[in-house]
């Protein structure tokens, strides 16, 4: 009975295997284009969300510069675009010098995590794309122009946050602001006081909200007193998060919240 079994158990296995081999394989194609300039991402595209030979040429003046297989932490990273309408691979200028960089980014799967961007910038010298790459974490970003400069900027919020108090249904996040600049990655975000008393204002409100439902609402007092640290204001932010958090932990919840704000640069 137990060889029986055991046959069986191989013999599902080997129909299993040779099911997913037989899967169709579908070649796809995003492309963006600014100027003459224009970017692919190709890849192809098996059952079950998986994306193998993952491929990103990039084309000056019908040239091609740039043409290498994109690594792949899974068979499931893929890329973000796939998961858009509009299926357009951002090509566009981040930094002012008249040179449009070229946005990939990724999507790694899973039940939260997670997303990146490989930015590739132009380099007349060397005439080669350089990479640069940036974790997002659970929050992804939008691209905006925050200061209406013709630049666009990153509007994003801190990873970091995520399960540092809670869970991850009730982590709040402080605001992040980023800009690209000469092949960098730059934290912008204390320039953008306004931008932060809303967001700042949002996660209180949250947490009002959070606490009439049973909650302790850690997570989102936390990314409220990281968000008054950086308007400057650390001082208002623990008298008021001291005010109404009144659970047997306090003295640990705000012993680990002041660790952790100067571990991630909030106190300074």
């Amino acid at each position: 009975m137990r060889a029986l079994i055991n046959q069986s158990a191989i013999g599902l296995a080997i129909l299993s295997m040779t099911a997913v081999l037989s899967q169709p394989v579908k070649a796809e194609v995003i492309t963006g284009q600014s100027g003459n300039v224009r970017a692919e991402i190709s890849f192809d595209k098996l059952e079950e969300y998986q994306y193998k030979n993952v491929r990103l040429q990039i084309i000056r003046a019908g040239t091609t510069v740039l043409d290498k297989k994109l690594p792949q932490e899974s068979e499931y990273d893929r890329p973000v675009e796939v998961l858009t309408d509009d299926k357009k691979l951002p090509v566009l200028d981040l930094d002012g010098n008249k040179e449009p960089e070229v946005i990939a980014d990724f999507f790694t799967g899973g039940a939260h995590c997670c997303t990146y961007s490989l930015i590739y910038r132009y380099d007349g010298k060397s005439k080669q794309y350089i990479q640069t790459r940036h974790e997002w974490g659970n929050n992804g970003y939008r691209l905006q122009d925050l200061d209406k400069d013709g630049l666009p900027e990153f509007d994003s919020q801190d990873d970091r946050f995520a399960y540092a108090f809670t869970s991850y249904a009730a982590s709040g996040y402080p605001l992040q602001i980023w800009q690209y600049r000469q092949g960098k990655m730059i934290d912008v975000t204390r320039s953008y006081p306004k931008l932060i008393y809303s967001h700042a204002a949002e996660q209180w409100q949250t947490y009002m909200e959070a606490r009439q439902q049973g909650d302790d609402g850690k997570g989102f007092l936390a990314s409220y007193l990281a968000d008054k640290y950086l308007l400057g204001q650390g001082q208002d932010g623990w008298q008021r998060v001291q005010q109404v958090y009144k659970k047997s932990d306090r003295t640990k919840f705000f012993a680990d919240l002041r660790k952790f704000l100067r571990e991630t640069g909030y106190i300074r």
